[in-house]
């Protein structure tokens, strides 16, 4: 894996605020905001893959948003090779849209019904100008069969594809415009789960095959320890933990990582419960004050956890985690580390 000192994107103390009420009006009313995205900062180096994971209304999906600049930040800066993307346009813009593309979640309602897998795919090659008009079929066809479809899904409608085809027919359009950084917004969670290992294998594949940088969204931490160099967790917000794949899996650090490998469900009859968290995750408008996990977390240690907000520590071997039990070097924190199976 390519060093920090490689960086393709950079995001630095991002934030995202959305108002609380819809209309004009209520917003007067009620001033309070919605932090979506609050102060988060990490890197990821060309050609590796950084998996982003937490529980639903973590912020996952708002900060692969601001980083394609299919919305503006509230603060922070989002770096692409170096540049702060906020105040791009025009040319510039464009040029960024080719780079930095987006595979959603639900191939269903990101793709247009009343247009072919051809025209979709045809679309973006036609705004950016990449290919002549008498070597458009034969490119179709080319992306078509690089993610494992016959020419033939050319002429049908998303109706009339599988949930698997439809995505396959998803990352052809992103990749038909050749970039080098791919958002990754949970592809495989609406699909079969017979299905998601074949659609893993071909981001794999194509990554190997196109040096392509992924940011990989997920809930599913057995999704991501396949296919992540590094994983970063969200918890409302906030980033809590950043370190190797490997390494998280094997040694995690914060309670919140513990509890969501814990609760991974195991294809083993002898194993125990699952660890459950308790409680609901709080709301972004009034989030817990110090540690936005402490009203769930088994691990608090006192007063310092509900009144002081923890900072990002930087333990040996390189783990990134924003938890008390580490302020004084980790010297509180006496955890047992989770066996392999425990992982999943």
């Amino acid at each position: 894996m390519n060093n920090d000192t490689d960086r393709l994107v950079e995001v630095i103390g991002l934030k995202k605020y959305f108002p609380a009420r819809g209309d004009w009006f209520a917003q007067m009313l009620d001033r309070r905001q919605i932090k979506a995205v609050d102060n988060v900062s990490f890197s990821i180096p060309t050609g590796t893959t950084l998996g982003l994971v937490g529980e639903s209304g973590s912020g996952k999906t708002t900060t692969g948003r601001l980083i394609a600049r299919l919305t503006q930040p509230t603060a922070g800066e989002v770096r692409y090779r170096g540049k702060d993307i906020a105040p791009l346009g025009g040319r510039q813009l464009k040029e960024l849209r080719r780079s930095v593309q987006m595979i959603f979640q639900d191939p269903s309602s990101s793709l247009n019904r009343r247009k072919t897998a051809g025209q979709m795919v045809k679309e973006p090659l036609r705004i950016h100008g990449l290919v002549p008009k008498q070597s458009m079929e034969s490119r179709l066809v080319e992306l078509m069969e690089m993610v494992g479809l016959s020419h033939h899904f050319l002429n049908r409608y998303p109706h009339e594809m599988s949930g698997g085809q439809r995505q396959r027919v998803g990352i052809a359009r992103a990749l038909a415009v050749e970039p080098e950084f791919v958002i990754c917004d949970e592809p495989v969670t609406a699909l079969d789960v017979s299905i998601q290992a074949q659609i893993l294998n071909l981001l794999s594949d194509l990554q190997d095959q196109l040096d392509l940088t992924y940011l990989f969204i997920a809930h599913d931490l057995s999704v991501v320890k396949h296919v992540s160099d590094r994983v970063a967790v969200m918890y409302l917000g906030k980033i809590v933990e950043i370190a190797d794949t490997e390494t998280l899996f094997a040694d995690p650090r914060h309670p919140y990582t513990r509890a969501l490998l814990r609760a991974i469900p195991r294809p083993d009859p002898r194993a125990g419960k699952r660890m459950i968290l308790h409680g609901e995750v709080p709301s972004p408008i009034e989030p817990p004050s110090g540690c936005r996990f402490h009203p769930r977390c088994p691990e608090k240690i006192g007063e310092i956890c509900w009144t002081k907000e923890p900072h990002g520590i930087t333990l040996p071997g390189g783990t990134l985690v924003a938890c008390h039990l580490y302020a004084d070097g980790g010297r509180r924190a006496h955890f047992r580390p989770l066996s392999s199976g425990a992982a999943g």
